[in-house]
């Protein structure tokens, strides 16, 4: 098994990479895959893993916001959810355009779920 150093935006964390993920891709999009990392200085692997974790975060901040949106998870949840602090999921809530009333219930309800 070997260690990798993944870097996030909130901290650098060691992870160990324990499965294998596959897929089949044409041809032409391997050749830029390849040339992109050769530009980049890193491996295929390393590239690929770079574009997955940064769609997973993307999906995962997006599918969060549209359920913060419909009213199914509170602002505390969602942030939650996406590994982010409430000030982040907040600025996330103004990029995204969502205007939602934060009211008193939901209020409460992120006070308990903080208060465990």
């Amino acid at each position: 098994m070997q260690l990798m150093q993944l870097h996030t935006e909130r901290k650098s964390e060691v992870n160990i990479m324990a499965k294998t993920v596959t897929t089949r891709l044409d041809d032409g999009y391997v050749k830029k895959i390849d040339e992109m990392a050769a530009r980049k200085g890193i491996d295929r692997s390393a590239l690929l893993r770079s574009f997955f974790l940064g769609a997973l975060k993307e999906h995962t901040i997006r599918d969060s916001l549209e359920d913060y949106k419909a009213g199914t998870t509170t602002l505390w949840e969602a942030a939650q959810r996406c590994n982010l602090s409430l000030w982040e999921m907040i600025r996330e809530v103004k990029r995204a355009h969502i205007h939602t009333s934060y009211d008193l219930k939901e209020f409460e309800k992120d006070l308990r779920a903080l208060n465990g």
